[in-house]
């Protein structure tokens, strides 16, 4: 069987399953056609490969919702993606911890201008809702303050004076300190000690102060006299090869980041130099020679630099040849773009003819005019009687202006999963435009209407509709009208529509007929 033949029985099946030729009920037919005709196509398997990419647990729910297209595919990832991540709740308490952590012990030294300035950007930073690294970045700020932090020339403030708490380092700038006695000087000599030491604990390399060296830092500033203590050497001596370690870290993530730019940069030439018509025997020489780099070889810089300045040529050569053939073809990629562009209209107009609303996956506006019609005829032609149901979300625009047009178009979605679930093989249901929708009942008169009405109602009202952590609280409001009572189908859907109206006039969350 060819793919004429299959194509043929793809429609053939949509015609006897009694479905419209949409693009997603003709892909899906396509698809069992082919199978069925051991035919391999492509874009039939994409789903199953995309279903394997994802882990365990969520192939797990797939099964559950019975996705069958790549649309249903894609609502069912965008729905995953607008819940709340279950670990970034733990990811940021975790992180406020730490970061008040840090914040409580810098205020015990908060003698400066620069800590009080980081204050406030702090306080800022909480005002609203951070995220866990914007709340890191100030952490490591607070660490990087607490390790470098001087205060020694607070051991001869209450000596000399009073101070300015505003700037307590600018005030001691303009003190006479030669009133300090010669016991003073030795404690300040201690503390110049302490603020060397920890100077040299600063990574030289690294960017970021480590949280042991954090603490043993701030120790040593704040009691210089811990360095007459043989208790401190082993800490000393820990955080000066802690701070060996991050720099040598940091050394090492920088040459592994360069050696991997290399890396690629070789081997694109290599690349470009095999993919080259013109590769001569000398490029050759020197692919080989660049393979060799990678096994240590030393090389002389001027020889280096003229084996480079070869490459350039060769590949300024090539770029020259790729523009020319570029050139030559650009006709047959003038005729190709009008192609596009002629196809682009047809979908456009393709899409135009759709009789599938594309939110709700529902029958549309066009396609219940069309139906209403033809069960109109079946009417008159073998008196088969069908009911006409108006749904209408109650206060749906309250939901966009307080959730978001997003919020709106779940809620939409969610109605119309509910209808076309509670309603049979024989009925029709469509949105009618808006959160209006519409149910065409099969020999169905006006008690079955609204049995069927209240049915839905009730379970819209007591449906859990949840989004972003909101749960939304939805009612809807019915009309029914049945086509025997009413002398056409224009009457019918009038009354059925002047009862959606009553119901509402009503006090809404009810189902009225006429």
């Amino acid at each position: 069987m060819n793919i004429q033949a299959i194509i043929k029985q793809s429609v053939k099946r949509l015609e006897l399953e009694g479905k419209l030729l949409t693009p997603d009920f003709y892909a899906e037919a396509f698809c069992k056609e082919a199978t069925k005709a051991g035919y391999k196509v492509e874009d039939c398997t994409k789903l199953d490969k995309f279903k394997l990419m994802l882990n365990k647990d969520f192939q797990d729910e797939l099964k559950k919702y019975h996705i069958k297209t790549i649309s249903e595919f894609a609502h069912f990832l965008i729905s995953k993606l607008n819940r709340t991540i279950p670990s970034h709740c733990s990811n940021l308490l975790e992180s406020q911890i730490q970061f008040t952590k840090r914040v409580l012990q810098s205020i015990e030294v908060l003698h400066n201008k620069e800590a009080s300035e980081l204050a406030r950007k702090c306080f800022d930073l909480l005002s609203r809702e951070p995220s866990p690294s914007e709340i890191d970045q100030y952490r490591q700020l607070w660490v990087n303050f607490l390790a470098t932090y001087n205060d020694s020339f607070l051991h001869t403030l209450k000596q000399i004076g009073d101070v300015d708490s505003k700037d307590l380092r600018k005030t001691i700038e303009n003190l006479n300190t030669q009133n300090l006695t010669h016991a003073q000087s030795g404690t300040f000599e201690l503390s110049k000690v302490a603020s060397l030491l920890v100077a040299s604990l600063v990574p030289s390399i690294a960017s970021d102060i480590n949280e042991k060296i954090a603490d043993i830092s701030q120790r040593i500033q704040k009691d210089p006299s811990l360095l007459e203590s043989s208790t401190i050497e082993n800490d000393i001596k820990s955080a000066i090869l802690l701070r060996i370690a991050l720099d040598k870290q940091s050394v090492k993530d920088m040459i592994e980041s360069i050696d991997g730019v290399l890396d690629k940069l070789s081997l694109r030439l290599i690349e470009m130099i095999e993919s080259s018509d013109s590769s001569t025997v000398e490029i050759q020489k020197i692919k080989k020679e660049l393979e060799s780099y990678n096994e240590g070889t030393a090389t002389n810089f001027a020889v280096a630099h003229k084996k480079l300045y070869t490459i350039a040529i060769a590949l300024e050569e090539n770029t020259k040849a790729l523009t020319k053939d570029l050139k030559k073809h650009s006709s047959e990629v003038g005729i190709l773009s009008k192609k596009i562009e002629h196809l682009e209209q047809e979908l456009a107009r393709a899409k135009e003819e759709s009789k599938e609303d594309f939110l709700t996956k529902l029958y549309n506006k066009r396609a219940l005019d069309e139906f209403m019609n033809i069960k109109e005829a079946e009417f008159k032609r073998h008196e088969k009687n069908f009911s006409i149901v108006f749904f209408d979300l109650d206060h749906f625009k309250a939901v966009n202006d307080t959730y978001g047009h997003d919020a709106g178009d779940a809620v939409l979605a969610a109605f119309s999963k509910i209808l076309k679930n509670d309603a049979r093989n024989v009925d029709i249901v469509g949105r009618y435009g808006g959160e209006e929708f519409v149910a065409i009942l099969n020999e169905t008169d006006m008690e079955g209407g609204v049995v069927f009405a209240n049915k839905i109602r009730a379970k819209i009202k007591s449906a859990r509709l949840m989004y972003k952590e909101s749960r939304i609280e939805i009612s809807v409001s019915a009309g029914v009208s049945e086509r025997k009572t009413h002398v056409s189908l224009q009457s019918t859907l009038k009354s059925a529509d002047e009862a959606l109206y009553k119901a509402k006039d009503n006090g809404r969350d009810r189902v009225e007929t006429k």
